[in-house]
């Protein structure tokens, strides 16, 4: 199991830090520019490492701790909290296979020592992947264009898959890590958006870069379900969402202080802001059953736990949705201004459903599954 850290202390940090990471999430939402201030002060206070074992350099937070984080960040800047969360979904992919396999130990020290911050490209990719490669001497050379790369702004590894047509084995996809620095990498600057503007998604190409044939770190039939991608989701989807239930939380608090100060109410308000706490706690209370199956990291990916966590996930994000809808609603026309924090949560909101899977996709899913 990996080492507990009370998560008090990295909490109230959060709160010390609050005013900061709102003030420059602001700043950064009107310029559509990557949060970079707040990476900075997260980073420089061990954020970024902190889920990592003790026995690896890192600080030994739980699982569960870093959702709490995560939620408690987004109260005060949404993009800022959902970019954190993919590069600690990558972080609990890796823990995972250190602490049942024994595997993934250099990687993580390396990102403690470096203090690496790590994109994902897997969400987007799912399970045939994009791209072309070259089979080469000592590796490949790859071409892939990898949208949705949060973090890509100021990434320094970026975690991805490509297909391949292997000669005897048939279509298959390989992943593989590559510096963000490598030859033939670039990002487009196309993060231009309705919500989650400070997140740093921007458009990763890669045109002919080289990758080593050690650098190929899984290797999978092409758009077959592979058996690990049932730890993917089970780690990434309660971190992903982490964030979303943060926004929701937010409007809560704020849509009920602002009733609060009225000196009359029409009836109606006190129905919505009925339905709205309804809806934060079915949020709440399946997000809290996310994390229970995680069980800190401590499972075994049956091919059922993928399932419930998908179905979960589509659940918490429609009711993170209502949540932030009924706030607006409640509030009325003043929540359509920018000056009014709950425009840019309902904003933020909207990119829920597009994290693996969307709603449609994942019924469909667990549909198939469900005849089997």
């Amino acid at each position: 199991m990996v080492t507990k850290t009370p998560s008090k202390k990295w909490l109230n940090l959060i709160d010390q830090l609050g005013e900061q990471l709102a003030a420059n999430g602001i700043t950064h939402d009107q310029a559509d520019s990557f949060v970079a201030d707040n990476y900075h002060l997260l980073k420089k206070n061990g954020y970024l490492t902190a889920m990592i074992p003790e026995a690896l350099g890192g600080a030994g937070v739980s699982y569960n701790d870093m959702c709490d984080i995560l939620m408690k960040i987004a109260h005060y800047c949404p993009s800022t909290a959902l970019a954190l969360s993919m590069h600690q979904h990558l972080l609990a992919a890796n823990i995972w296979k250190y602490t049942h396999h024994g595997t993934g130990e250099e990687f993580l020290k390396e990102v403690v020592e470096k203090n690496l911050v790590l994109i994902s490209t897997g969400a987007r990719d799912w399970l045939d992947s994009n791209g072309n490669m070259i089979k080469t001497d000592r590796g490949y050379l790859v071409s892939a264009r990898k949208q949705f790369a949060s973090q890509s702004a100021i990434g320094d590894v970026l975690v991805t898959s490509v297909p391949y047509n292997d000669s005897e084995k048939g279509w298959q996809v390989l992943h593989f890590t590559v510096p963000m620095n490598s030859d033939g990498v670039q990002l487009l600057d196309d993060w231009h958006t309705l919500g989650m503007r400070g997140t740093g998604s921007q458009t990763v190409t890669l045109e002919n870069v080289f990758i080593p044939d050690d650098s190929i770190v899984m290797r999978r039939a092409k758009g077959e379900f592979p058996m690990f991608w049932n730890v993917v989701l089970t780690v990434a989807l309660p971190l992903t969402m982490a964030p979303y239930l943060g926004i929701a939380e937010k409007a809560m608090k704020m849509t009920l202080e602002k009733s609060k100060v009225k000196q009359s109410r029409p009836l109606h308000i006190t129905f919505l802001l009925g339905e709205i706490y309804n809806s934060l706690t079915l949020a709440q209370v399946l997000h809290k059953d996310m994390i229970g199956i995680a069980n800190n990291l401590d499972f075994q990916p049956e091919d059922r736990i993928g399932i419930e966590i998908l179905a979960r996930k589509t659940l918490v994000a429609k009711a993170c949705k209502e949540t932030v809808d009924k706030a607006m609603e409640t509030v009325g026309g003043q929540s359509f201004y920018r000056i009014f924090e709950l425009e840019r949560l309902f904003r933020d909101v909207q990119a829920v459903g597009f994290h693996t899977l969307p709603e449609k996709q994942q019924q469909h899913f667990t549909g198939e599954f469900l005849l089997k």
